[in-house]
């Protein structure tokens, strides 16, 4: 029999990387909120992350251990800012408009709030976990 001594500390760590990734690419995205060329061509385009659950063993409900994965970094189909600015470098040379990525520094500081909560509750899981099992392990002692 194979028990679990942390139960959620696996997927609260899983939860915890695939976190990570995402405070990686929207932090990538608040650096290149004002790129109007890249090195592809054309303004930055905003990145997102997609996430999936996994679970261990899908056909045994007792072991519903589910694991917390980065599916995909994927670009923002949302539309380039136009702005107009007819001495910019990279400015349209009949409109003048400028081309700006589509990042929202407010949408993602929002983004980065809410991920920030994500990684205290997973940090939360894994604290109540290990003090579970440190107490479990006292009653064995006793």
């Amino acid at each position: 029999m194979d028990i679990n001594i942390l139960p959620g500390a696996n997927s609260a760590a899983s939860a915890l990387q695939a976190e990570k990734v995402r405070m990686e690419v929207i932090s990538q995205n608040i650096a290149n909120a004002s790129t109007t060329s890249t090195p592809a061509g054309g303004p930055y385009q905003r990145q997102v992350v997609r996430f999936e659950t996994i679970m261990e063993d899908q056909f045994n409900l007792n072991s519903a251990v589910r694991e917390v994965r980065v599916a995909g970094i994927e670009n923002d189909q949302r539309p380039f800012r136009l702005v107009y600015q007819p001495g910019h470098p990279d400015a349209d040379q009949k409109t003048g408009m400028v081309k700006y990525p589509n990042v929202s520094v407010h949408e993602e500081m929002a983004d980065l709030i809410a991920s920030s909560r994500t990684v205290e509750a997973n940090l939360a899981i894994i604290r109540n976990a290990r003090q579970m099992a440190m107490q479990t392990l006292a009653i064995g002692k006793k």
